[in-house]
This record gives C-alpha cells, sequence and structure tokens, in this order.
C-alpha cells in the first residue's frame, strides 16, 4: 500500500508504534511512505523478517543516516559489510560467545554490581538506569580485557552513553555526541596498538585480543583504526543492555509474583522472564536496509537502492505471532530456540547468528539481564512511588522516571 504523503510528523508522534498502528489498520505486513520526503517502505512479520535478513535481498549500505551511523556502528563495521566480509568478521564476534565467555561475564558483572553499590556515596538513592551503565562499563571492559582507571571509567560510562542517547537525536546534541565519540575512537586504537606491540597482554580469547589480532580474508590485520571501532562495538552494546535491565526492574514491580518466585531461588523461568522482557518493552525499534536488486514480494516491487525498513518492535508485537502481545507472560518463552523460531524473537535482529546478521551479543544479553534480576530480586531496596510510564514517542526510550529505588541493604524487601 503506498502513502504519497510524508509520514515524519506522525512517526516522530507515534514513535514505536507507527508501523503496527498502519499494519492493523490496513491489513498489511508492508506499506509505502515518504519518511523526511525519502520514499520508504516498512515490513514487519515473521516473513518480512526472514526476507531482510536472508542475506540477498538487502544491503547495510548507505541505510542508516550517517549522523546514526557513526554513533551505533560506525563505517567499515561488521554491521554494515555484506557477504563474504561479513561472515569472517562476524566469526570474531562469536568466538567471544561461547559458554565459559559468557559464564566469566556474568561472574565480573556480579562482581562490578556489588562494587559500584559499596562505593556509592551518602544515602543510596539510585536512579537505576545511571547505576547500572556504570556497572556494566567496568563489565564490559574487565571482560573484554582492557585495564582501565576509574577516571576513564566515569569518561567511558559518559561517552557510551551519549552514543545510545543520542543516535536517534539531531542538530548539537548529536553533534556533541559524535564529536566525544572520536575520542573514545581514539583511546581505543591506543588500546589496539598497545596490544600489537606487546604492551600490554589482554588475555586470550578476550575481545582486546581477538580483534588486535583478526584478519581479513586476504590474511591482513585490520587497520587499526578498523579494529578499535570493533572494540567500540563490543563494549557499547553492553552498555546498551542497562536499558533492558531497566525494563526488567519495571516488570519485576509490576508482576511482583515473579520478583517473589526468584528471590525464593525459584529460577526455572528466568531466562522465560528475561526474554519476555526483551519481546515486550522496546529497546531498538527498526532496523534500515538498502535493496541489492530487483525482487517482488507481497505484490510490492522493490528496485534497487529502495530504502526499507524492518520494524522489529511491531513484529514482537504481532497478534499472528504471539497470543494476547499485549500482555506481560514468560510462559510463553518456556522451551523457547532461536533455533527453531529465528523471526519472531527479533528485539535484537532476526535470522541465525552464525550466518545472518542477526546480533550475537544476544547471549551476553541474555546472561546481563539473567544475572541483573537475580541481583534485583535479592537486594533489599525499596522503589518510591515514580512516573513508571514509558514514553513510546522517544528513541531510545525510559521509564519517565528512570527507575528510583532505595537501596537498604537487607534483603527481602520490594523491588
Amino acid at each position: 500500500m503506498r502513502q504519497p504523503i510524508d509520514s515524519t510528523a506522525a512517526l516522530i508522534r507515534d514513535g514505536y508504534a507507527f508501523a503496527a498502528r498502519r499494519s492493523e489498520t490496513w491489513g498489511t505486513d508492508l506499506f509505502t511512505t515518504r519518511i523526511f520526503l525519502q520514499p520508504t517502505t516498512f515490513i514487519l512479520g515473521e516473513e518480512a523478517a526472514a526476507l531482510f535478513y536472508d542475506g540477498e535481498h538487502f544491503t547495510r549500505m548507505a541505510a542508516m543516516p550517517p549522523t546514526v551511523q557513526h554513533l551505533l556502528q560506525d563505517k567499515g563495521s561488521v554491521q554494515a559489510l555484506d557477504p563474504p566480509g561479513h561472515g569472517r568478521r562476524k566469526e570474531a564476534f562469536l568466538s567471544l560467545m561461547g559458554e565459559e565467555s559468557m559464564g566469566r561475564l556474568g561472574e565480573i558483572f556480579d562482581e562490578e554490581w556489588t562494587r559500584t553499590l559499596d562505593r556509592l556515596p551518602g544515602p543510596r538513592r539510585i536512579v537505576l538506569h545511571d547505576f547500572a551503565r556504570q556497572v556494566l562499563t567496568g563489565t564490559a571492559c574487565r571482560w573484554a580485557g582492557v585495564d582501565v582507571t576509574d577516571a576513564d571509567l566515569r569518561r567511558l560510562t559518559r561517552e557510551f552513553g551519549m552514543m545510545i542517547d543520542r543516535a536517534g537525536s539531531m542538530g548539537p546534541m548529536n553533534w556533541y555526541a559524535q564529536w566525544r565519540r572520536r575520542s573514545t575512537e581514539d583511546w581505543a586504537i591506543e588500546q589496539i596498538e598497545k596490544t600489537r606491540r606487546g604492551e600490554t597482554e589482554p588475555g586470550p580469547g578476550t575481545a582486546l585480543s581477538v580483534f588486535a589480532e583478526h584478519t581479513d580474508s586476504a590474511g591482513e590485520l585490520l587497520s587499526a583504526e578498523t579494529a578499535a571501532v570493533e572494540l567500540i562495538n563490543i563494549l557499547r552494546p553492553t552498555v546498551a543492555v542497562a536499558r533492558f535491565i531497566v525494563f526488567a526492574a519495571v516488570a519485576l514491580t509490576e508482576h511482583p509474583q515473579w520478583r517473589e518466585t526468584f528471590a525464593a531461588g525459584d529460577e526455572s523461568d528466568l531466562e522465560a522472564f528475561v526474554q519476555e522482557v526483551r519481546r515486550s518493552y522496546p529497546f531498538f525499534p527498526a532496523v534500515p536496509a538498502r535493496v541489492r536488486s530487483p525482487f517482488e514480494w507481497r505484490g510490492h516491487r522493490f528496485a534497487p537502492g529502495d530504502r526499507v525498513i524492518l520494524d522489529l518492535y511491531a513484529t514482537c508485537h504481532d497478534r499472528r505471532l504471539w497470543e494476547d502481545p499485549a500482555a506481560f507472560a514468560p510462559e510463553r518463552f518456556r522451551g523457547f530456540s532461536w533455533a527453531e523460531q529465528p523471526n519472531t524473537l527479533i528485539a535484537q535482529g532476526a535470522g541465525r547468528h552464525d550466518s545472518d546478521h542477526r546480533c550475537p551479543g544476544e547471549w551476553s544479553t541474555v546472561e546481563l539481564m539473567k544475572r541483573a534480576v537475580r541481583q534485583l530480586s535479592r537486594t533489599g531496596s525499596e522503589v518510591p512511588t515514580q512516573d513508571l510510564s514509558i514514553p513510546l514517542n522517544r528513541f531510545p526510550t525510559l521509564p519517565r522516571s528512570g527507575f528510583v529505588f532505595h537501596y537498604r541493604g537487607t534483603p527481602g524487601s520490594d523491588i
């Protein structure tokens, strides 16, 4: 269905719900409109996700506005590559996601959570999103094999935060975030070069070691600049998990039976709870691409260069895939398998981790969220009255309060 009128104002107004509302009203998985006067086709649903991630029909090159790409990916990163370069580079990321590595990540997170909590000055009134970012920056750097000072951690927490928060903004705020990112890149280049010179030993299998040593299909080391970008592409998304942690805290507060279950030590549905948080709450809204070669789908002709957006949020709330999608129901994920359903739960992309553009960081996201839910369920705290509503017209979004809690230091209280 073609909508010739520019829909930029409607997209800003409706936010995450933009495509879902139009899909439900018009009864279609596909519609074309204009965003900032540029023709744009939105697609959603399981079949659309499979098409979008099959590696044949779409390219990520020139799909994302430069102001967004620089903050979230940067040129030459794995997300922007097409086969065969994408597969070779992704091997490096997948090598970091093994069971042993995930266990180590989780243990470091628990240590950083406790250490950060113990070092907070004065009354323990905590804004969870800010707190979680501090914890995750320290966790990510230690896990990646990067030695940092406390001053480095404070600066990196701010800079990673700006990359995430301001990617959807325009004008001076975005420009300032891009300027600050350059200092992060300089720092990351220094880490790569010091590792290659043997001045630091990050440890085998760590992200710093892997990217410092990674070679392309011709057997050449990545440039220090590209290796640094990929190191950042491990660290920054880890810090972005803070949003999922906040959403998990909201879910524990609004559905206290789950907090009570986990606090009692019953974790049989812990992963299902985490997956339902990832499905239910608004994280990254959509993924853009450009058509590689002409094809037809659902009666629509796609021409080379056309801009197409796969709506992740709408697919995660598709009534055909999820019974009562507005309900928070972790039970739906009992026995869930990505291998069997690669195109339904697509909060962080669709397809298969080993062959498509699906984010390999899902494993680390799930591990960190599980650890955080344990901490939030068992840590003595109180949740004061606050505005936990989540505006859908802000990219990326959070509860309006950021989620505040008062830490008491004794187990068994509410969060």
